[in-house]
Order: structure tokens, then sequence, then C-alpha cells
């Protein structure tokens, strides 16, 4: 794909996370999947690591090389004719300039970086390394001529066992990566929690992106509780296998 056409992508995801509230990227994980989502009208994708890892036989956690993540992508890039943004786990050990160049010579986007460093132990990384990591994407980017949209992502819900313990944590460090220069952030875990994704959504000025599954949450909800991005993960593949399964049975 040409500069030219990279960059008018990426102007197009910039403009239409004000057009849509909120936006929803239909999580795909190969050719397929992606014209598929274009075609039910959807104006952006996103590639999922943990769906693309699963159609590849490969694991997700930076189970791939980056090179072999890259492409993966390439295809579903070049297949549709719409924006699309690429889940690049925790960088997989790249120095941040590598990685925007690397995505932007396939034609994506978008990114989204999240703070669980699976090729170093699975290691959560602080808010400031988390921080700095994003700050120097979002330098990359724009040295490189193209408004990629960055997307910083926090696990810090994930491992525990009450969420709400670790709010405060969650918010000092999401507003320390839209500091850094990230255009939307994701806390990763709570899209079943009504109360903490309205008190996320309410404490930031970026973008909130949430988890969405494709059948058991609805649009409108997330709408209320201030959610002006969502993306489905891993969920709307399984819910894809799901339904296939059932289309299968009878002729078991």
């Amino acid at each position: 794909m040409d500069f030219h056409t990279t960059v008018e992508r990426a102007q197009r995801l910039r403009q239409l996370h004000t057009e849509y509230t909120p936006l929803v990227l239909p999580t795909v994980w190969d050719v397929w999947s992606a014209r598929t989502a274009a075609a039910a009208g959807f104006p952006a994708l996103t590639v999922g690591s943990h769906p693309l890892a699963d159609s590849r036989g490969a694991e997700d956690h930076e189970g791939q090389t980056f090179e072999e993540v890259l492409a993966a992508v390439r295809p579903i890039v070049a297949a549709v004719d719409i924006p699309v943004s690429v889940d690049l786990e925790a960088g997989y050990g790249q120095q941040p300039a590598d990685l925007v160049a690397g995505l932007i010579g396939i034609g994506g986007v978008g990114l989204n970086i999240e703070d669980t460093v699976h090729s170093d132990g699975g290691r959560l990384r602080s808010t400031q390394e988390h921080a700095s990591y994003i700050g120097e994407l979002r330098a990359a980017a724009d040295n490189a001529g193209v408004p990629v949209w960055v997307n910083g992502r926090t696990d810090l819900f994930l491992p525990v066992e009450d969420p709400s313990a670790v709010l405060d944590e969650a918010i000092e460090r999401l507003r320390a990566l839209e500091q850094a220069g990230a255009d939307s952030v994701y806390p990763v875990g709570i899209q079943d929690n009504d109360d903490l994704l309205a008190t996320v959504t309410g404490a930031l000025a970026v973008p909130v992106n949430s988890t969405a599954h494709p059948v058991k949450h609805d649009l409108e909800r997330f709408r209320r509780l201030g959610v002006r991005r969502v993306t489905f993960g891993p969920l709307l593949q399984i819910a894809m296998a799901e339904s296939m399964r059932e289309v299968l049975a009878p002729w078991r």
C-alpha cells in the first residue's frame, strides 16, 4: 500500500472517532472475517492478537514474532478499503520506532499496546515505563508523518479479585498514557461492571475503549456508560465458533 493511502486511512480513522459515539471496531483475524465485517457496513476494523494467533495455530501473548504478525496482517489490510488498527500486544520486544515503521509499512493505521510484557515473564510495566513507551510510539508516528491512532491498554484490573481495589491506580495509569500521547485508553477486564466503566470514562478526556461480547452485550449500554470505542477482543471469534458448532451439530 502506498504511503499516501496509508496517511489517508490514518486520517479517516481519527475522524471516525469523532463521528461515532461509540466507534465499534469489529475485531477480525483474517481476510475473510475482515471482508465480512466491512461488507456489514463497519467503517474501520481492528486485528486482535488472540484471534489472529488462534487462526494461525499459534499462541497469544507474543507467541508469534513481530515479523510473523506483519506477514499475517498485510493481506488483511490489503483486502479492505477501510482503516485497520492492529493489536501489537506489548510490542514484541521492538523499539517503538521499529514497531511504528513495521505497522506503517503494511498499511496499518492504528495500534493497541498493553502493559503486560509476555516476552519478559509476563511482568506488568510500571506506570512510567508504559507511559514512556506510549510516548515514544506517538513521537515515532509523528516523525513518520502518519497520524497513527495509539490505543494504550492496561491489564491492571485482570489479576485482582476486587477490581475496585485498583481503580485509583488504574485511573492514574490511564491518565499518564493520555498525557504521553495515547489517543484512547483501554482498561481491560471491566466490561461487565457498570460502576467501574462509568468512573473510568468520566475520569479521562480521551475515548475509553471497552471489550464487548457481540451477543451478550448491547451498544446502548456502552453509550450510556460513556464508552467511546468498542472492540471485541477474542469474543467475536468465540461467538462465531459457538454458532458454527450449532450449525454443524445436526450433521454429526
